[in-house]
C-alpha cells in the first residue's frame, strides 16, 4: 500500500501554519486599542454624511456609464472630477496606466520617518453586458468620501500623515492593481484599504487566489471517415483534459477551483480537428497552494496531450496573478468598531462560508504591505456578485446607505492608523506574523 504521508499536501501544510500564526496573534474584533480621540471620530462622521449626496451621485453616474477594464476614461474622470471640485488636486493617468487616480492629502507636519501613509484604494470598471454588477461605482464612492473626509478632519484633529487616494483600473478579470504595485503605486505606504459591496456586512471573507491560462493542442487533421487513422485529433485531448480536471477536483479541498471552456474543437465533424483550445481558470486560498493546483493542472493538461498524442502549448497568466487576500487582524477590528458606530454589525472571520469565494487583484496588495478588503451590505446573500440582481442593488438606497457607511469606515481606520503608535505597531505585527512581505512579482516565476 502506498504510504500517503509521503504525497506533498500544500494545502495542509500551509493550513496548519495559518491557523498557529492565527491564534497566536488573534485580538477581538471590538479592538482595544485607543485609535483617534472620539471628538475626532464625531468630526469625521460629520463632515463624511454632509459628503453623501456627492457620494451617492457619484455612485449613481458610475452605474449608469459603466465602462469596462482599462477604458475607464469618463469614470477616472468622475472620480477626479469630484475630488478637485471639493479643492483636492488629482492626477489622471498615474504609474504607467491612463485610467489611474492618485490624489493625496498630506498635513503640514507631516514627516515619512515618523508619521504614516495611508492608501484608499476606488475601482471603477464594470462588467460585459452586466455594467455594474460588482458594485465598483459603490467602491469608488466610498474612497473618493473617506479622503475627503479625511482631508477636513486631520487638521482639527492634530494628527499628522498623509493620506492617498488610488484608483485603481482593470480589477474584472485583470490585475490593475499588480502593474500599479509594479510602476511603484504602493512605495512608501504603510497601510492600504478598501471595502467591497456584497450581500452582507463581513469584517473578513475569504478571498482566492487566481491564475488565468490557455492551453492549445496541435494535432493533424484527416478525415473522418476515410481515414480518421491518419489524424490525431486535438478534441480528444481537449476533452480528456476536461474530464481530468473534472477528477482533479475529488483530490482537491472544498475551497479550491478550477473552471474550463473548449473555445475551440474543429468546424466541421467530418473532419479530426487538428487544434482544439481551452481557457481556464484555476484559484486557491493560499499563494502555495495556488502554485501547486497550477502544477497539478498543468499535468492534466500535457498528459491529456500525451493521450491523444497531440502536442500543447500552455499559457499562463496573459495578466499577472491575482494572490489571495490577507487581511491584517487590526486593521479588521478597527473597521468593525467603525461600522458598529453605523449601526452595522460585521460578521467576524468564518461566519459566511467560504463557498462564497471570488477573488479580487486586492490580494497582491495584501501580501505587500498591511492591508483589508472587508464588505458591505447592500443586499441579501442570494443577490450573487456578478449577476443581474446585484446591478440592480448597486443602484439601490442600501448602496447610497453603503457609500455614506464605507466611507465612514476606510476614513476611521485610517484616522485611528495614524493617530495611535500602539494600533501601528500591532499591524505591522501582525504582518510580520503572518508570513510578511512576499515577492508577488516574482512568485510564480
Amino acid at each position: 500500500m502506498a504510504d500517503s504521508s509521503a504525497v506533498p499536501n500544500a494545502y495542509l501544510d500551509v493550513l496548519a501554519a495559518q491557523t498557529a500564526r492565527r491564534a497566536a496573534t488573534a485580538r477581538p474584533l471590538d479592538s482595544a486599542y485607543a485609535g483617534a480621540p472620539e471628538a475626532a471620530h464625531a468630526a469625521l462622521a460629520g463632515h463624511v454624511d454632509g459628503l453623501g449626496d456627492d457620494l451617492v451621485a457619484l455612485a449613481t453616474d458610475l452605474h449608469d456609464h459603466p465602462e469596462l477594464a482599462f477604458a475607464e476614461v469618463r469614470s477616472a474622470g468622475a472620480v477626479a472630477g469630484l475630488l478637485r471640485r471639493h479643492g483636492l488636486a488629482a492626477e489622471v493617468g498615474v504609474h504607467g496606466l491612463a485610467t489611474a487616480v492618485r490624489a493625496e492629502v498630506v498635513t503640514p507636519g507631516f514627516d515619512p520617518a515618523r508619521h504614516r501613509t495611508v492608501a484608499v484604494l476606488a475601482e471603477y470598471d464594470a462588467l460585459p453586458g452586466l455594467g455594474h454588477a460588482c458594485g465598483h461605482n459603490v467602491i469608488a464612492a466610498t474612497a473618493v468620501g473617506a479622503v475627503l473626509g479625511l482631508r477636513a478632519t486631520l487638521p482639527a484633529a492634530g494628527v499628522e500623515g498623509r493620506v492617498v487616494l488610488l484608483g485603481c483600473p482593470a480589477e474584472e478579470g485583470h490585475t490593475g492593481k499588480e502593474y500599479l504595485a509594479r510602476a511603484g503605486a504602493l512605495d512608501g505606504l504603510d497601510a492600504a484599504v478598501m471595502v467591497h459591496p456584497y450581500g452582507a456586512d463581513v469584517a473578513d471573507q475569504v478571498w482566492l487566489g487566481r491564475r488565468v491560462l490557455s492551453a492549445t493542442w496541435t494535432g493533424a487533421s484527416a478525415h473522418a471517415s476515410a481515414s480518421p487513422f491518419a489524424g490525431r485529433n486535438a478534441l480528444d485531448a481537449a476533452s480528456l483534459a476536461y474530464q481530468g480536471i473534472g477528477l482533479l477536483r475529488q483530490q482537491t479541498p472544498p475551497v479550491d477551483r478550477v473552471h474550463a471552456v473548449i473555445v475551440d474543437g474543429g468546424d466541421r465533424a467530418s473532419v479530426i480537428p487538428s487544434r482544439a483550445r481551452m481557457d481556464l481558470y484555476v484559484r486557491s486560498p493560499f499563494p502555495e497552494t495556488l502554485a501547486d493546483l497550477s502544477r497539478r493542472v498543468d499535468d492534466v493538461l500535457h498528459g491529456a496531450a500525451r493521450m491523444a498524442g497531440v502536442e500543447v502549448d500552455v499559457a499562463w497568466d496573459t495578466h499577472p496573478p491575482s494572490l489571495p487576500v490577507r487581511a491584517n487582524g487590526p486593521l479588521t477590528g478597527r473597521w468593525s468598531v467603525a461600522q458598529q458606530r453605523r449601526g452595522r454589525s460585521p460578521y467576524p472571520p468564518g461566519v459566511v462560508s467560504e463557498t462564497f469565494a471570488a477573488s479580487t487583484d486586492f490580494g497582491n496588495v495584501s501580501y505587500r504591505l498591511p492591508g483589508i478588503h472587508p464588505l458591505i451590505g447592500i443586499a441579501d446573500l442570494d443577490a450573487a456578485l456578478h449577476t443581474v440582481e446585484f446591478a440592480a442593488a448597486s443602484r439601490s438606497p442600501a448602496a447610497a446607505r453603503a457609500a455614506v457607511d464605507g466611507a465612514y469606515g476606510l476614513a476611521a481606520v485610517a484616522l485611528d492608523l495614524l493617530a495611535d503608535d500602539e494600533l501601528a505597531a500591532a499591524v505591522r505585527e501582525d504582518f510580520e506574523a503572518a508570513g510578511g512581505a512576499l515577492d508577488v512579482a516574482g512568485f510564480f516565476g
